[in-house]
């Protein structure tokens, strides 16, 4: 057998993506989930009675005071009911609190939040409510300091730390071409419309629609690269390992202590540990994002964290 032509070059990314806007794979009028998002709109918190919000403290033997009754989260792997993730997104900081891993004692290279009164938070200098931060920062190591040269994902940043947000739905177009939406509620409406939901249960919400959380700070350093985060939460090892299950809601900032989402109950599985990883393995996922058929450009920026 012949060995592969040295002179032949493999195809770079960019090319990748200039075929991809030639391809009859990716025609967006085929996109069948577009428009699914269910619009169930915020509330005030008082008014929802019961419903569980999110974020939460996933501190290891934290619990909390709201009583669910007999509604469970979804303690299995996600895959084991049938649920696929359907987007993947980032918020700048936490939006989960869990002490010695993402709490106000953190840092990055822009500090920190202070500790909650039970968390509040200001806004960034770029307008984005941030998060806590991780303790793995070291201003005097080069890898949370050093550039990187972002080619796919925007605004991000050596140093920081980021929750990655997995959304999961068994409504999905779970193994198509139209798995991975943006917005993710479109991914996780697809195949549900608002009559059939409406005579959904709450435990069913539960069972059936769940997100998958996991904490990073981002180093400049290869030996941290994971080629594939778009697929969910990075288990191997201590990733991914130690998890909190709850029942909680989508978040982002349009929500908070007063007005609070009624896309709820819905299971989080959390890491509860805080982990480092390669700003190209964010890269790389920002590509694989801008490879489907959807258009997930407005995920590829670190969101913002809603107030705890």
């Amino acid at each position: 057998e012949e060995a592969p032509d040295a002179g032949i070059a493999e195809p770079e990314e960019s090319a990748f993506l200039e075929l991809k806007s030639e391809s009859s794979f990716y025609d967006v009028e085929d996109n069948v989930c577009a428009g699914s998002k269910l619009a169930l709109a915020n509330k005030l918190c008082a008014d929802l009675g019961v419903q569980p919000q999110a974020g939460a403290n996933v501190t290891k033997g934290y619990v909390g005071n709201m009583d669910m009754g007999a509604i469970v989260p979804n303690t299995k792997p996600y895959f084991q009911s049938s649920m696929c993730p359907v987007n993947v997104h980032w918020h700048l900081g936490s939006e989960h609190y869990s002490v010695g891993e993402f709490d106000e004692n953190g840092a990055g290279p822009h500090g920190n939040q202070p500790r909650p009164d039970w968390a509040n938070r200001d806004l960034a200098e770029t307008e984005i409510r941030d998060g806590f931060r991780c303790h793995h920062y070291d201003a005097t190591d080069a890898k949370f300091t050093a550039p990187y040269d972002w080619k796919h994902c925007v605004g991000m940043e050596v140093g920081e730390t980021y929750e990655v947000h997995w959304p999961h739905s068994s409504a999905g177009a779970c193994g198509t071409v139209n798995q991975y939406q943006s917005p993710f509620y479109d991914g996780v409406f697809c195949n549900l419309d608002m009559a059939t939901f409406s005579t959904l249960g709450a435990q069913d919400i539960a069972s059936n629609v769940g997100v998958h959380g996991q904490v990073f700070t981002i180093v400049n350093d290869e030996s941290y690269f994971y080629s594939d985060m778009i697929r969910g939460m990075v288990t191997d090892g201590e990733m991914g390992s130690d998890v909190t299950y709850y029942t909680g809601s989508t978040t982002g900032t349009s929500r908070d202590n007063e007005m609070c989402s009624s896309y709820a109950p819905i299971t989080w599985q959390v890491d509860r540990k805080c982990h480092m990883i390669s700003a190209s393995s964010f890269d790389k996922m920002c590509y694989d994002m801008k490879m489907q058929r959807d258009d997930m450009s407005d995920d590829l920026h670190a969101h913002g964290s809603r107030e705890l």
